[in-house]
């Protein structure tokens, strides 16, 4: 039954990231073609992330009403309807539409975000780290498909361009939502006695059991959605690189968010999640540097590379850490706070990278980077010596 649960989530994994990567290749491109003013073109995309945001909170919450099979067949059905409103928008051109089914597919985003804590929940808790590296390795294939299912599907619909993109997507969500129904989730769902007494919401977030992963994975999302949003305008707007090359970069970046999850979880189980989180700051410290030093393609590509191997160590290292952070029974709220946290400062990230690197510049952008990572870094610096999921565990 865990396997198939891990083999569920890997194919719905597999899904999300395709839609997403779809709906971040296209986003741009419609959004110039439909928007009013050039300004809003980047708009669906920040809504996107912004519906993200918001429905993180609901997600887990219809979760720990109705099960992890229900709840994520449901976000399932939301990203079948923006992809709907989405082609509907192809259709009739309309700007406000396209906006409207960013924002559905973003609450989808929103449950599926959780996959990775059902996979950890799905396996003892010594392997919950390899558990989260193979939900992630769906998202592998989801880089490849998304872009090619972005530009095959622009002819698939006469007249209505890229509308045969997001028939191919609602069809994707139409499959992953029947197949999350056949979801086995046999913990309990709320506060029963094998949980133990849930605590006031205060007192678990005020612990550094829950801070630290919280940090690490919300600055590593909200860092690399800033820098991510940024390059390709730096790229193809300021400094002239081609639009295709651009977008490889991009992709580039994100098989390097995702590829690390090979070998993530087995860094993890052997120098633990809290080095393998400072390895991630590190790497976005080389990320910085790199692209201080010039503007060439070979620049951009390498910083959006350790920009993505970053974010891969302090988003799984943070997961894991914060599977051990919390008791059984106030598992969907401590995961309600983290997704916010993490998707919040990422909507943040999204929407003011247009302003930055339209008024102050890609230096600018990297120079907004630094204090956020330096934080974290010094906040790992401090508990790397220290096992902080043991004394999580004394605390509960």
């Amino acid at each position: 039954m865990l396997k198939r649960n891990i083999a569920i989530l890997l194919v719905a994994q597999m899904v999300a990231i395709t839609a997403t990567i779809s709906l971040v290749t296209l986003g741009g491109i419609v959004g110039h073609d439909l928007a009013p003013t050039a300004a809003l073109a980047t708009l669906p995309l920040s809504l996107f992330v912004v519906g993200t945001a918001v429905a993180t909170v609901p997600a887990a919450w219809s979760m720990s009403k109705v099960g992890r099979a229900r709840g994520f067949a449901c976000g399932a059905g939301l990203g079948l309807g923006g992809a709907l409103v989405s082609m509907a928008a192809m259709a009739a051109a309309s700007f406000p539409l396209f906006c409207l089914g960013a924002v559905f597919i973003g609450f989808s985003t929103a449950f599926s975000q959780q996959y990775r804590f059902a996979a950890a929940e799905s396996v003892a808790g010594r392997y919950a780290a390899q558990a989260v590296s193979v939900i992630l390795l769906g998202s592998i294939a989801g880089a490849l498909l998304g872009p090619e299912l972005a530009v095959r599907g622009e002819s698939w619909v006469e007249g209505a361009a890229f509308a045969g993109t997001f028939v191919g997507v609602a069809v994707c969500y139409l499959f992953a939502g029947g197949l999350l129904l056949m979801l086995r989730d046999d913990r309990p769902q709320t506060a029963e006695p094998t949980g133990g007494e849930r605590r006031p919401l205060g007192q678990m977030v005020g612990r550094w059991t829950f801070v630290v992963p919280v940090l690490g994975a919300a600055v590593g999302q909200g860092v690399m959605v800033f820098v991510m949003t940024a390059a390709p305008l730096a790229m193809h707007v300021v400094d002239g690189h081609s639009l295709a090359t651009a977008a490889a970069v991009v992709q580039a970046h994100v098989l390097a968010m995702y590829i690390p999850s090979l070998f993530t979880g087995t860094l993890i189980g052997r120098f633990g999640a809290e080095r393998v989180m400072l390895a991630g700051t590190g790497i976005f410290c080389a990320m910085v540097a790199v692209g201080f030093l010039g503007r060439e393609v070979l620049h951009y590509g390498a910083s959006m590379v350790a920009l993505g191997v970053g974010w891969n160590f302090l988003f799984i290292g943070g997961t894991t850490l914060l599977a051990s952070a919390h008791r059984p029974a106030e598992r969907f709220r401590v995961q309600a706070v983290n997704d916010f946290s993490v998707f919040g400062l990422s909507a943040v990230g999204s929407l003011s990278a247009g302003a930055v690197i339209q008024l102050f510049g890609w230096t600018a952008v990297l120079w907004a980077s630094i204090p956020p990572v330096v934080l974290t870094m010094a906040v790992l610096f401090c508990v790397a010596g220290s096992n902080i999921r043991n004394d999580g565990l004394r605390g509960t």
